[in-house]
């Protein structure tokens, strides 16, 4: 290194979720995301799936030492902006997550609660949703549910805005700093509709933003993509406002590029890049 070298700091985002063999999800998805938004992105595997554009077919949980090991590997010596979780699976594979985020101070943690594949296939055993709710929800800063998930976790329909609102208000009373219900399978043909809480508890904020309604069956990754460019933004100094604004403007444009291409049999991917 020169006298006159500049050194210079990424910024920097963990993904700690679960591998997609076909790409379209999952860490893949979320590197790529990382990757545009000019991040360095690392990650931690916390399960192997065999899944392509018709479903997931296979899961194979990573061994909860070897994610012990991952997890300490790469939070003691790379300083992370925000971190990204994803899929997590068991019990005990979100109680070490739990612990490492606290050993080593973690912040701007977004989770994505995933619960079930497109084909229904299960991401989160049964035993685990309540401990994803009561342990992990409490040290994020934000949680991003899709309408099934925010079913599953509150046991009730939602099929209003007005149903999001409140469902949103409720999850956030169960501790993190913001959450979005995205309203991408409501029932509206035209546009989609999340819905943002956040604030003080006693002064909360709620912001509403619309997209239009891209009629496509190229929507694989859409969750992993939209929470992956919210712990971008955030590492990158945006507030939660900016950063749900930003990320909204990324996946609509996502799935719009994405649009445009077939890819395998099924259900295919968003398009994480500019075209």
């Amino acid at each position: 290194m020169t006298g006159n070298a500049v050194t210079k700091n990424y910024s920097c985002v963990l993904t700690i979720a679960g591998s997609d063999s076909g790409g379209g999800a999952g860490v893949q998805a979320d590197l790529k995301t990382f990757h545009e938004h000019q991040c360095y992105g690392a990650s931690v595997i916390t399960a192997v799936t065999a899944q392509n554009t018709l479903g997931v077919f296979d899961i194979h949980e990573i061994p909860v030492q070897s994610i012990a090991s991952q997890l300490d590997c790469v939070l003691s010596d790379i300083r992370f902006n925000a971190i990204k979780i994803g899929m997590l699976f068991s019990v005990d594979i979100i109680l070490l997550v739990c612990e490492k985020l606290k050993k080593y101070e973690c912040k701007n943690i977004v989770l994505d609660p995933v619960i079930l594949s497109k084909n229904n296939y299960k991401l989160l055993k049964d035993d685990a949703l309540t401990c994803l709710r009561d342990h992990l929800f409490p040290l994020a800063k934000m949680i991003t549910p899709n309408l099934p998930e925010a079913e599953l976790l509150l046991s009730r329909k939602i099929s209003t805005l007005h149903e999001m609102e409140n469902a949103a208000l409720e999850m956030w009373n169960w501790g993190s700093d913001a959450v979005i219900i995205k309203g991408g399978h409501l029932l509206d043909h035209h546009k989609c509709s999340d819905c943002l809480i956040y604030g003080e508890r006693h002064y909360k904020k709620i912001k509403w933003l619309d997209s239009k309604k891209i009629l496509t069956c190229n929507t694989h990754g859409t969750g992993c993509t939209f929470s992956a460019a919210l712990a971008a933004n955030l590492a990158k100094g945006y507030d939660i406002e900016e950063s749900f604004q930003l990320s909204k403007q990324y996946i609509s444009q996502a799935i719009a590029f994405g649009s445009q291409f077939k890819l395998g049999h099924g259900i295919g991917s968003v398009c994480h890049f500019k075209i």
